[in-house]
């Protein structure tokens, strides 16, 4: 995801209740000190902040931004490869030629404009960020953690390209309907091409602001998607969505000023993306959800 105002249309989501037969997920083997974790997403992972954050960020050096992976692999002293990118949607994460919110490509009229093109991610690769994945499991064998967060920008293209910002069921059913197969084409590729056995990770999306009904509707049908898909292939759920909940309580359920969003310059005003406390919330929802 990358920063946009109109995040509140449907980006984030609550942690879904589970629905059919519940699919034992895999605990084994424990993620110790010194194996591997592999972080797979979008600027949320990556750890983008905005270009009106004080202090400015610096796009040529991607080592400068802190995702909850560097924090995860800093507290349980895990060697961290993070191949997220800013603006990845589920197809784009599968195909750089599929649609993107500007990690490989943007929506009209920019739809050359590309963040890979323009900026380092903090892993160097060619070829989409799946691919990557698939090579790099099977060449480390002593992976013990993937992670993935995606889906936003799917629903954020979907509002920058349509003429009512994605406001009818319609449209957001066919989003969905394409995060439901790339979620299923992701993890069975992880699970049979790439020949991964060990923990594996879904992490929910955070709200901007639980006060906010349209929002929480919107994204606990982006949540569910991504939950429901996910299932058969024994995931582990990290409720991102709960942590940021429980840490914004304290100034009425609001992020902004709880200082878990990324801080704009002026007084009250925030971006979309997590601050450096918000990502360690993530960083805590990853920990709690796996073993170790």
């Amino acid at each position: 995801m990358v920063a946009s105002s109109v995040f509140a249309a449907g980006l984030v989501g609550a942690l879904p209740a589970s629905s059919g037969a519940a699919v034992r997920p895999i605990t084994t083997p424990s993620v110790v000190p010194g194996s591997r974790y592999l972080a797979l997403g979008d600027s949320i992972t990556f750890g983008y902040r905005e270009s009106t954050t004080v202090p400015a960020p610096n796009y040529s050096n991607a080592s400068s931004f802190i995702g909850y992976p560097q924090l995860v692999g800093s507290a349980l002293r895990l060697k961290v490869t993070n191949a997220a990118c800013p603006g990845e949607t589920s197809s784009s994460l599968i195909n750089t030629s599929g649609p993107s919110n500007g990690c490989t490509n943007s929506p009209p009229p920019n739809t050359s404009l590309s963040y890979r093109s323009r900026f380092p991610l903090h892993v160097r690769y060619t070829g989409s960020q799946l691919a990557f994945a698939v090579k790099y499991l099977r060449g480390h064998r002593n992976v013990r953690l993937v992670s993935l967060l995606i889906g936003a920008n799917d629903l954020l293209r979907c509002v920058s390209t349509t003429s009512d910002v994605c406001a009818s069921a319609v449209e957001e059913q066919a989003v969905l309907s394409v995060v439901r197969s790339d979620i299923r084409a992701i993890l069975s590729t992880i699970r049979r091409k790439a020949g991964y056995r060990g923990q594996l990770v879904i992490l929910t999306q955070y709200s901007p602001d639980y006060t906010s009904a349209f929002l929480t509707n919107g994204v606990s049908a982006l949540n569910s998607t991504v939950e429901t898909a996910a299932r058969p292939f024994r995931v582990l759920i990290a409720n991102g969505y709960g942590q940021f909940y429980q840490g914004s309580l304290h100034s009425g359920a609001n992020p902004c000023p709880a200082g878990l969003l990324t801080q704009l310059g002026k007084p009250g005003r925030c971006g979309v993306h997590p601050s450096y406390a918000g990502q360690s919330l993530l960083a805590l929802s990853v920990e709690r959800a796996i073993h170790h």
